[in-house]
């Protein structure tokens, strides 16, 4: 990517610092971000807004973007979450200008920590965690200084490399900075350096028996990568002071200066880790990937091009003010991208058999096969067109047709006239019932002077059809998706006496849209079905859900949709 032009540049808060930092020389008029997400999940559309903003801001001003794995929480963390991090942020469109982890520093940090003991600021601390909590106190109450905040430098010192020696038990004792338990800000009061964690690490293996916290590691770790403007979200604004500190303590020259801004929240869904963790474990969708989840890898599966995404986290712009944007808004943009660039094929998901009993039939009384040249993209004539074969006997929708229509229904009904796609005006004459009383068939007239779809006479008519000829049809199953949940913001209005008593997850409260399929035809202009998984349901949101969750996760089958096999 080429850096933006003045002009061109988005008018953001973030991008105003840098640009000032750049006109000042500040940090040798560097532009360096980085991407720091934990490797122990799978990254979603909240990530993405992360990564538009963090590779999109160095790309504008010509600078670099490197992608650290946070990995300082070995009992979480794998080396499958990493390989699925650099793909999904490889699939949206970005290339890290290199590749790092928080453990590539382990060593660098260990010696940093030492050195804040040597000048008095750090120390080890024997209390519990419970103790430790308690200790900081609250807002409006001051904290209580630890037992062993006095220890000498010598015996921190000696503790701390005994820690590193594996010596003590997990829990024992911790690495606490020396800062001040009576300051306003709750992350200045004594905060964890280092916890001990016997636990193997995906890339370090056995070699560390304590891990830094990720407040000791961040603000330092952008520190030795170059880091020039560390951009996160707002929850981390008020941990800001202590990135500041840490610095500051160390002597860092040209230190790296921390940036906050507003999270992408949408609705009907949500984002944590946490509870899309419980959506799994429990069943409730197919895996990580399942395409109603807001993961990156559920996202790509449901056929949302990486473009849109890009797009709508670029429009919805990078602010201080957190807001929840509807999930309306990015399915916009994805329609937008798709209608520019996806080719157009007709199909039909619920069959009905329409047969035109005026069609021209040859010698031997087969019906004539006429071939209709149609766009394959209206939105980009590049695209070319292809030819559709029609014949007296098609599959249109169930819905396009009404035995008793109801006010303005346009459609195919007794009578009306319509047109087919590209095709010819016909007119409904008949409709045929099994003895359920089912309609099964419609029989109809076409006017051979409307080909193409125009009639000369000028008359109009005010509704169009797509149609599948019925010997040419290839079966297809059709993915159709509802939104995760039913509920706009999951949780926030359900009584907290009704939530998931287990771990708060409203899951069971706000319901989860079911899985089923619809099968159908469409035009065989290529060969093979376009198979995946569906999400429509007609039963009742709640019903569905808890069937779900009887079931698990059944065969698509299982759950039905209304859909019909095409003949």
């Amino acid at each position: 990517m080429t850096a933006m032009t003045a002009s061109d540049m988005p008018s953001n808060f973030i991008y105003d610092a840098i640009a000032a930092d750049v006109a000042a020389g500040n940090r040798g008029g560097r532009v360096q971000t980085r991407f720091p997400p934990e490797p122990n999940g799978y990254l979603h559309i909240g990530h993405a807004k992360a990564i538009v903003v963090d590779f999109g801001a160095a790309a504008d001003f010509d600078g670099t973007c490197v992608l650290r794995l946070d990995d300082t929480n070995p009992e979480t963390e794998d080396a499958d979450f990493v390989n699925s991090i650099i793909h999904d942020i490889e699939w949206l469109g970005y290339e890290p200008a290199e590749v790092r982890f928080a453990s590539d520093y382990f060593g660098r940090l260990y010696e940093w920590a030492e050195t804040l003991i040597e000048r008095g600021l750090a120390y080890v601390d024997d209390q519990d965690a419970e103790a430790i909590s308690a200790g900081r106190g609250g807002y409006g109450q001051p904290g209580v200084d630890s037992p062993f905040r006095t220890r000498s430098t010598e015996e921190n010192l000696d503790l701390f490399r005994r820690m590193r020696a594996g010596e003590f038990d997990e829990g024992s004792r911790v690495l606490r900075a020396k800062i001040d338990m009576n300051h306003e800000n709750m992350w200045l009061r004594d905060p964890i350096m280092y916890r001990i964690r016997h636990a193997h690490h995906h890339r370090t293996g056995d070699e560390w028996p304590i891990y830094p916290t990720y407040d000791w590691a961040h603000g330092q770790s952008d520190a030795i990568e170059g880091t020039t403007h560390s951009i996160c979200t707002l929850e981390f604004e008020s941990h800001r002071p202590l990135y500041d500190w840490f610095l500051a303590q160390l002597g860092v020259d040209d230190a790296p200066r921390q940036y906050e801004f507003a999270r992408l929240e949408l609705t009907h869904t949500v984002t944590s880790k946490r509870r899309l963790a419980k959506l799994v474990n429990d069943r409730v969708v197919d895996g990580w990937d399942d395409a109603r989840m807001p993961t990156i890898r559920g996202l790509r599966r449901r056929g949302y091009p990486a473009a849109a995404i890009r797009a709508f986290c670029r429009e919805v712009g990078t602010t201080r003010t957190n807001s929840r944007q509807a999930i309306e808004s990015l399915e916009s943009f994805v329609r937008r991208h798709l209608n520019a660039t996806a080719q157009r094929r007709m199909a039909v998901l619920r069959p009905l058999k329409l047969t035109i009993t005026n069609w021209p039939v040859d010698d031997a009384g087969a019906p004539l096969v006429e071939r209709f040249e149609l766009a394959n993209n209206p939105e980009n004539a590049d695209d070319g067109t292809r030819l559709v074969p029609f014949t007296g006997e098609l599959w249109i929708e169930r819905d396009d047709f009404q035995e008793v229509p109801p006010p303005k229904y346009f459609r195919l009904s007794p009578g009306r006239e319509v047109r087919l796609r590209g095709a010819f005006f016909v007119t409904a004459t008949e409709a045929v019932k099994d003895a359920d009383g089912t309609v099964v068939e419609v029989r109809a007239t076409y006017d051979p002077e409307s080909r193409g779809g125009n009639s000369p006479d000028g008359r109009k008519v005010k509704s169009t059809m797509h149609w599948v000829s019925a010997p040419h049809a290839e079966e297809a199953t059709v993915a159709l998706y509802e939104r995760l949940f039913t509920a706009e913001a999951p949780g926030e209005a359900t009584p907290r006496a009704r939530l998931s008593v287990q771990d708060r997850i409203p899951v069971d409260v706000v319901g989860v849209q079911c899985l089923g399929e619809v099968h159908g035809v469409w035009e065989r202009t290529q060969r093979g079905s376009r198979r995946g998984r569906a999400s429509r349901c007609d039963h009742d949101a709640d019903h569905c859900f808890q069937q779900r969750r009887h079931l698990g996760p059944p065969g698509l089958a299982q759950q039905g949709a209304g859909g019909v096999q095409g003949q």
